[in-house]
């Protein structure tokens, strides 16, 4: 877990100002990867004490677009933080119990991330989410009965 300096080192690297509500909410994305804007805010506020549900919006927003953060949202879910960024790691999501694992960029044959036709785009990244049933869910309903 990188410390409050980091986290302070981190914040100015990104020309931004460092302040307490940036480093907790820094921190607790650290901590709680691909967590949601509400356990978020109550990491934060667990952390430093009272802080608004709009100022943690604004420290998201703003570490986002900074780069510090990565903001994904898998489809019917909510937004979701992380402080992995600047890869091309993709995401597992487990339709039972919305367990959310990294798994790094597919390697070997990637013509599916390729996309067909001249479109005129210059890709940069590509998204993927594999969706399925983790290991807990998949052993939690061995032997139960279809139907």
């Amino acid at each position: 877990m990188p410390t409050t300096s980091e986290f302070g080192s981190a914040l100015r690297g990104a020309a931004l100002r460092v302040t307490r509500p940036r480093v907790a909410v820094l921190s607790a994305v650290h901590a709680n990867p691909h967590a949601d804007t509400d356990s978020i805010v109550g990491v934060v506020r667990a952390d430093i004490g009272e802080v608004s549900r709009q100022a943690v919006y604004d420290v998201l927003h703003a570490l986002t677009a900074a780069g510090l953060l990565r903001r994904f949202e898998p489809m019917g879910s909510v937004a979701r933080y992380e402080t992995r960024t600047g890869d091309s790691h993709h995401h597992l999501v487990c339709r039972s119990c919305g367990a959310i694992v990294d798994v790094d960029g597919a390697i070997g044959d990637t013509g599916c991330l390729t996309p067909t036709g001249n479109s005129g785009y210059l890709i940069d990244e590509a998204e993927v989410v594999y969706w399925g049933r983790c290991p807990g869910c998949v052993a939690a309903t061995a032997g139960t009965p279809a139907g």
